[in-house]
C-alpha cells in the first residue's frame, strides 16, 4: 500500500500539499481508495481518501497504531558535511533507511562546507522514511559549531571517530553498549583537528576507530551507525 507523510493528520485529516498532489495527480487515487500515512513520530494511520483535492486531500482515519522501534535506543550521528552536496544527501538517505534519530551537521576547523540546505535534507529524509516503511522521521539540525555540540550533547554513549594514530583509540564495536542512547562524531575528509579531538576527550567522549579501512566521511558515518544496529540486533537475538 502507498504510504504518505502527514505530520498533523490526526488534527487536520488532510495530507500536505506535496503528498496530496502525488496522491491525486500522480497515483490518480480517488474517493474511497485506501492509503497509509505516518506522522514521523512513530504512528501509522490506515486511511480512506474522502476528498481527492490535489492541493489538500482529505482523509478518514480507519485505524491507527504505534509502530514498534526497530532499534532500542536513540542514535545520533554528528558529521561534517562533505564538499560535494550529493554525498551528504546520499548519507542522509541511507542513514534514514537503516535507522537514525538525529543528524547533526558539524562545522569543524577542517570542514569543506560551511553552509547546507537543511530543507532539502529534510525532504530527502521524508522520502527515505516513506520508502523504507518507517514511521520515525529523524531530527536534522542546522549547521552546528563543533565546540557547541560537544558541550550540549548528553547521550550516555558519546564517541569520536578519527584517523590520527598517535592518539589511542579502540574499535567502536568493542565500545558501544547495546540499547544505550548514543552519539557518534565523524569528522571531515581532513579529519578532526587535534585540538578538537582533545576537547572531545576532555569532555568525556570516548575515542574510537571504525577499523583498518580508510573511509570517506559519508561512508564512515554510515558504518558507525550500522555498527550500532548490528550489535543491537545480535544482542536481541
Amino acid at each position: 500500500m502507498i504510504r504518505f507523510y502527514a505530520p498533523d493528520i490526526e488534527t487536520s485529516l488532510t495530507l500536505p500539499e506535496s503528498d496530496s498532489g502525488h496522491c491525486v495527480r500522480v497515483l490518480r487515487m480517488r474517493e474511497g481508495d485506501e492509503l497509509e500515512a505516518v506522522d514521523g513520530r512513530g504512528h501509522l494511520y490506515r486511511c480512506r481518501l474522502a476528498d481527492a483535492d490535489p492541493r489538500r486531500a482529505a482523509v478518514e482515519i480507519i485505524a491507527s497504531e504505534k509502530m514498534p522501534r526497530v532499534w532500542p535506543a536513540d542514535i545520533t550521528v554528528a558529521v561534517a558535511p562533505t564538499k560535494n552536496s550529493d554525498r551528504i544527501e546520499w548519507l542522509v538517505e541511507k542513514l534514514v533507511e537503516i535507522g537514525v534519530d538525529r543528524i547533526v551537521p558539524l562545522q569543524c576547523r577542517h570542514s569543506e562546507r560551511k553552509n547546507i540546505n537543511t530543507d532539502r535534507l529534510r525532504k530527502i529524509a521524508v522520502a527515505a522514511m516513506k520508502q523504507s516503511l518507517k514511521a520515525i522521521l529523524p531530527q536534522i539540525d542546522e549547521m552546528t559549531p563543533f565546540a557547541r555540540y560537544i558541550a550540549e550533547e548528553k547521550s550516555a554513549g558519546r564517541f569520536i571517530a578519527y584517523c590520527d594514530p598517535t592518539i589511542p583509540r579502540r574499535l567502536l564495536a568493542r565500545q558501544y553498549v547495546p540499547g544505550q542512547p548514543t552519539a557518534i562524531l565523524i569528522g571531515p575528509e581532513g579529519d578532526f583537528d587535534p585540538a578538537e579531538i582533545r576537547l572531545a576527550l576532555d569532555s568525556g567522549w570516548k575515542p574510537v576507530t571504525l577499523g583498518d579501512n580508510r573511509l570517506r566521511t559519508e561512508t564512515a558515518a554510515l558504518v558507525a551507525c550500522d555498527t550500532c544496529h548490528i550489535i543491537n540486533q545480535l544482542k536481541l537475538q
